[in-house]
C-alpha cells in the first residue's frame, strides 16, 4: 500500500512540475510576480505543513516560530483527543540576505537544540523552470544520560539533515516542490533504524483564498524499518496581517527535521495521527 501511494503522489507531482514549461506559464500568474519576470510567493510560509518550504525569511526580517504538535487523537476523550500530551518547539528565523537564513530552535521532544541554514540557489523564472534552495540541519538531542552511554561524546548527540528543495509555481494557485533529503544519525538504535537514511518528500500547496491554503506534503524512506511510518501531513495555512497561522494533521509528532523524516509512528489507517498547528510573527 506504502509504495502504492507513493508512486501516485509523485507521479502527480513529476507531472505537474515538468507539463507546465512554456512560456506562456508566466500569462497563467497572478499580480505575485516581481521584476524581470521572476515568480515570487511560491509558499507563503517557510513549511509547507512540517517539511521546509522554498521561501526565505527577507532580509532583516526576524520570525519568532511557536509549533505544537499535540498526542495521538487515537486516545480519544481520555486523553482529550491528544491536547494531553503536547510537545512544543520554539525558535527563531533571520534574514540574512535576500538570498539566505539562519535558525535556531528548541524541541521539548528529546529536548533537542536545532541549527538550520537555508540559501537560494536560483528563482523560478522567465528563464528558467524552478526555485532551487539548500537547506541544512543540526539537532543535538541533550535528553540523552550520560549515565546511559559509556564514553558519549558531544558528538554523539547530533543529527544532520541536508536537503535540495525544487519548487514550482505552476499557477496562481498551485505550487508544487520535490525535496531528496540525506539523514545522518551519530547515535541510533540499530535494531530499529539506519544512521544513514535516504527521502524523496514532496509537497503541495493550493490556494484557497488571498489569505488560506490547503498543503499536503509525503516523503518516501528507502531506508525506513518497518516500525516507522512514512510521514504524511495535511494543513492550512491563514494568513493574517504579520502572522501565518498553520493548522496541521500528522502521522508525526517529531517536529525536528531528522525525526519527521524518518521517525513518523501514527497510522493514518488506525485513526492514529496528531492534531497540532505552527505559529510564525514577523518582527
Amino acid at each position: 500500500m506504502n509504495r502504492v501511494l507513493s508512486f501516485c503522489f509523485f507521479m502527480f507531482l513529476f507531472v505537474g512540475l515538468f507539463s507546465y514549461a512554456q512560456d506562456d506559464l508566466l500569462d497563467e500568474l497572478d499580480e505575485e510576480v516581481v521584476d524581470e519576470g521572476t515568480v515570487s510567493s511560491t509558499f507563503k510560509a517557510l513549511q509547507i505543513v512540517t517539511l521546509q518550504s522554498t521561501k526565505i525569511a527577507a532580509p532583516g526580517d526576524f520570525y519568532f516560530v511557536v509549533s505544537h504538535r499535540f498526542g495521538t487523537v487515537k486516545n480519544g476523550f481520555s486523553e482529550f483527543f491528544g491536547l494531553d500530551n503536547a510537545t512544543t518547539k520554539l525558535g527563531g528565523i533571520y534574514g540574512v540576505t535576500d538570498w539566505m537564513s539562519v535558525g535556531l530552535s528548541r524541541h521539548t521532544l528529546l529536548k533537542t537544540y536545532e541549527l538550520s541554514i537555508k540559501y537560494r540557489l536560483v528563482n523560478q523564472s522567465d528563464n528558467f523552470p524552478f526555485t532551487i534552495v539548500g537547506y541544512h540541519s543540526m539537532g543535538a538531542n541533550s535528553y540523552i544520560d550520560k549515565d546511559d552511554y559509556e564514553n558519549l561524546a558531544f558528538t554523539d548527540r547530533l543529527a544532520y539533515v541536508n536537503q535540495l528543495l525544487i519548487s514550482r509555481k505552476i499557477s496562481a494557485a498551485l505550487s508544487l516542490e520535490l525535496a531528496p533529503s540525506y539523514v545522518q544519525k551519530n547515535l541510533y538504535n540499530k535494531d530499529l533504524e539506519n544512521d544513514k537514511q535516504f527521502v524523496l518528500a514532496a509537497g503541495s500547496r493550493y490556494k484557497l483564498s488571498n489569505r488560506v491554503s490547503l498543503n499536503l506534503e509525503y516523503g518516501y524512506n528507502f531506508n525506513q524499518p518497518e516500525f516507522y511510518s512514512q510521514p504524511l501531513s495535511l494543513g492550512v495555512d491563514i494568513e493574517t496581517g504579520g502572522h501565518v497561522f498553520q493548522l496541521l494533521f500528522t502521522n508525526s509528532q517529531a517536529m525536528t527535521d531528522s525525526g519527521y523524516l524518518t521517525n513518523a509512528t501514527g497510522d493514518w489507517g488506525q485513526g492514529d495521527f496528531f492534531f497540532g498547528f505552527n505559529l510564525y510573527r514577523v518582527f
